[in-house]
């Protein structure tokens, strides 16, 4: 079991969770969640995963040809310059928006239909101490997860 800490002050931002061995896929987005049309956590609570894939901004263009998603578990995404695929990190932890609900939120424009914020626009949420640490999807158009930026945390070992 992990938890996971700001590496700026030293916060705990989660409770101690348990490894998954790869991020699940979202459940399907016929199944509602409180104040949106989009699919319940994609993490179960209490659980971590790291995200092996580019997931989130920045966003570069590919060639129209080619299809698939912007990004591992979501939907597509072009702007002016055509189609667009993830050129954002890898080795997010990817875990239930409520094991980290201790986080405040940075100004986000990247809202979706729902209200919710979609994520596109990068980290979005942050330890106590004002730091960027992690963006949060939570529209109806796109998975429902946190994603802690692996540069920003740091984590511990829960001793057995």
């Amino acid at each position: 079991m992990m938890i996971f800490h700001c590496v700026e002050c030293g916060a705990a931002l989660t409770p101690a969770l348990t490894p998954l061995p790869a991020v699940p896929e979202p459940p399907p987005f016929e199944r509602p969640r409180p104040g949106a049309r989009g699919p319940e956590a994609t993490i179960p609570r209490g659980h971590y995963a790291i995200e092996t894939d580019p997931w989130g901004a920045p966003y570069e263009p590919y060639p129209d040809d080619e299809d698939g998603p912007a990004q591992r578990r979501a939907g597509g995404k072009s702007d002016m310059r055509g189609s667009l695929r993830s050129a954002g990190p890898r080795g997010n932890i990817v875990l239930h928006p409520d094991d980290a609900a201790g986080l405040t939120m940075l100004v986000d424009t990247s809202m979706g239909c729902c209200g919710g914020p979609s994520g596109d626009q990068g980290l979005n949420r942050a330890c106590r101490c004002g730091t960027p640490v992690a963006t949060l999807a939570a529209d109806c158009t796109t998975v429902y997860e946190l994603h802690l930026d692996a540069n920003s945390v740091r984590a511990d070992k829960v001793p057995d």
